[in-house]
């Protein structure tokens, strides 16, 4: 039998997948090798051809890899929603984020905010900086993190606010989540598995999409900061 599945995901799932592998390695004895980096990243990647069973990506990302023929529609799962949410320094005061107003204070006051170039969540706050049309001010002494966990540079001084999932934010330690950004300005991202065309263990990363689709896999999700 096939012992291995190799994953690509996105960063958001992190968490989650570090608890569902253990769980999931000693039920079946398929071991995961498991990368973990931005959606935009990974579809980079994918596209200059390397090789993965299963991915997990944006649900617009995976959509974009089930077009041009790299991911097998009909394996497709939508397994979390994801919300974007504000960190600060473990021990420091948790400032207003409740609406669309306190927010905008809230981002203008701070030293420096950090977010991501690649993510989903950083796509979206400087679409949402934009719209608020605090964009430059905001830029001007923002702390953009090329990829990887924004709320690091919250635990090395370099900024004040951190933006990112908050399923990413609660990865590191030292911080502390404010909460999620006013839902109504949010469009949440959702995160979606599918095999690839070309799986070369097609049968393992099946039977991990059929576990990540089960129920008993929701707790873990919401626990990690998904919603499933």
């Amino acid at each position: 039998m096939e012992n291995a599945v190799r994953m690509l995901s996105t960063l958001g799932l992190l968490g989650a997948m570090r608890q569902l592998s253990s769980a999931f390695e000693a039920a079946t004895g398929i071991r995961i090798d498991a990368d973990f980096a931005p959606t935009q990243a990974l579809l980079k990647r994918l596209r200059e051809g390397e090789a993965a069973d299963l991915v997990i990506l944006t649900r617009e990302g995976l959509d974009e890899v089930i077009g041009e023929g790299r991911v097998i529609a009909d394996s497709a799962i939508d397994l979390a929603r994801s919300y974007v949410g504000i960190a600060v320094r473990a021990g420091h005061a948790h400032p207003d984020i409740a609406g669309e107003g306190t927010l905008r204070q809230t981002l203008l006051a701070a030293r420096s905010v950090a977010y991501s170039r690649l993510g989903a969540s950083g796509i979206y706050f400087a679409e949402l900086i934009e719209r608020m049309g605090i964009a430059a001010e905001i830029n001007a002494r923002a702390t953009i993190v090329q990829q990887g966990f924004t709320a690091e540079r919250l635990v090395t001084g370099e900024a004040d606010l951190a933006v990112q999932q908050i399923s990413e934010l609660k990865q590191i330690d030292g911080i502390e989540v404010v909460g999620p950004l006013p839902h109504a300005l949010q469009t949440p991202a959702v995160f979606s598995a599918g095999r690839m065309a070309n799986a070369k263990h097609a049968a393992a990363a099946d039977r991990l999409l059929h576990h990540l689709a089960s129920p008993e896999v929701a707790p873990v999700l919401r626990q990690s900061g998904l919603e499933p």
